[in-house]
C-alpha cells in the first residue's frame, strides 16, 4: 500500500496515548484524534473576559471585540458571571438587553437569551477577523449544582470556567466567609468545597483562578503545605476527568507576588500529568484585556509546558508553545 493522488493507503497504524486522548498516526502522515486535537503553534487568545452582561462590568461586548482585534488577539472566549446562591436570574428572559437596567436591580446573573443572541450576531459580523467562543464562568457551590446543570443543558457552550466565588453563600471579597473562622478553617473549607463540587459536577472545562482565596486572605500568606493535600486531590480529580486549569493573569493587577494559581500549584499540576491549560486576563474593562498573556506563555515554557489550549464545543484544542 502507498500514498498517491492525495489518498492515504496505510502501511501500518501506530496507536499511542497523547494528552489524554488516543491518536492514530497513519504512515502517510494523516492524524485522527478521538477527543482533543492539536492545531499548530501558539495562538494569542484570551479565555477569560467579562462584558456588561456581568454584574461587575460595564464593558460593551462589541467594543471588547473591536479592542481585541486592535491588539492582535486571534481568539476570545466570553466568560460572564453566573453565581447562583447570591445572584438572581432575570425575570424577563427575552433576547433584548438594556445593561443600564442593572443599576435598578439586585445582583443579577447573565441575561442568558440576550447573551447567546449577541454572541451569535458578533460571530457573524466579525467572522474572519477573530474567533469568538461562547463560555461562562460558573461560580459553583455544592448546593447550587442542579441550577448549573440546567443552565449548561440549555445552551451550546464552547467553554466553562468552574470557579469558587462563595462558600455557604458568603463572599470572600467582603470577608463574610472568612469572618469568625481561623485562617486554617477558611482556607481548607474553600478547597474542600471545590473538591466536593468537581466530584459531583463534570460539565466544565478548566478550574478558574484555583487559589483565589489567597487574594482575599487578610491574615497574610497561608503556607501551601497546609492545603497541599486538598489541592492535590482537586488536581488529580480534574486530570482524571480530562479537565484543566486556568492561569489567571489578574494576579499582576492585584499586586500578588505569584501567579494565579501559584507556581507551586501549576508545577504540581504538571507533575501529576496535567496538560490542559488556558490563559485568561479576567478582563472587566479595556485596560485588562489581553494583559500579561504573552508573559504567562513564557513562564509556562520555563516550567516545562509545551502547549496551551483553546476550546470548541467543550473540547480542548492544543496549540504548541
Amino acid at each position: 500500500m502507498h500514498c498517491e493522488d492525495g489518498f492515504a493507503i496505510v502501511y501500518f497504524l501506530l496507536i499511542l496515548r497523547m494528552r489524554d486522548c488516543y491518536t492514530i498516526i497513519i504512515s502517510c502522515g494523516s492524524v485522527f484524534q478521538t477527543e482533543a486535537r492539536e492545531e499548530g503553534i501558539y495562538m494569542y487568545a484570551d479565555y477569560h473576559v467579562h462584558t456588561y452582561y456581568s454584574d461587575d462590568s460595564d464593558y460593551p461586548m462589541e467594543q471588547l471585540i473591536r479592542d481585541a482585534i486592535g491588539m492582535g488577539l486571534s481568539e476570545i472566549c466570553f466568560t460572564d458571571h453566573v453565581d447562583y446562591g447570591i445572584k438572581q436570574d432575570w425575570i424577563d428572559q427575552s433576547d433584548v438587553y438594556h445593561p443600564e437596567e442593572k443599576a435598578t436591580l439586585p445582583m443579577m446573573n447573565v441575561k442568558y437569551p440576550a447573551y447567546h443572541a449577541e454572541i451569535n450576531r458578533m460571530r457573524n459580523k466579525y467572522a474572519g477577523k477573530i474567533v469568538i467562543r461562547e463560555g461562562m464562568e460558573f461560580g459553583i457551590q455544592v448546593h447550587t449544582i442542579p441550577q448549573y446543570q440546567k443552565l449548561f443543558d440549555s445552551y451550546p457552550f464552547d467553554f466553562i470556567l468552574l470557579s469558587c466565588h462563595q462558600v455557604e453563600d458568603k463572599e470572600f471579597w467582603t470577608q463574610d466567609f472568612q469572618n469568625n473562622k481561623t485562617q486554617r478553617e477558611y482556607n481548607r473549607k474553600y478547597y474542600e468545597e471545590i473538591l466536593e463540587v468537581i466530584r459531583k459536577y463534570k460539565e466544565y472545562s478548566v478550574l478558574g483562578h484555583l487559589d483565589m482565596i489567597t487574594r482575599y486572605d487578610m491574615a497574610g500568606s497561608y503556607p501551601f503545605e497546609n492545603v497541599k493535600d486538598l489541592v492535590a486531590e482537586i488536581l488529580k480529580q480534574a486530570i482524571k476527568d480530562g479537565k484543566g486549569i486556568e492561569i489567571n493573569t489578574s494576579s499582576h493587577r492585584y499586586g500578588l507576588n505569584d501567579l494565579t494559581p501559584s507556581r507551586q500549584i501549576v508545577r504540581l499540576y504538571r507533575d501529576l500529568g496535567g496538560t490542559v491549560i488556558t490563559i485568561g486576563s479576567d478582563a472587566h474593562k479595556q485596560e485588562h484585556l489581553g494583559a500579561y498573556i504573552k508573559e504567562t506563555v513564557e513562564e509556562l515554557k520555563r516550567m516545562g509546558f509545551s502547549s496551551i489550549c483553546t476550546f470548541e464545543k467543550m473540547k480542548p484544542i492544543f496549540h504548541r508553545l
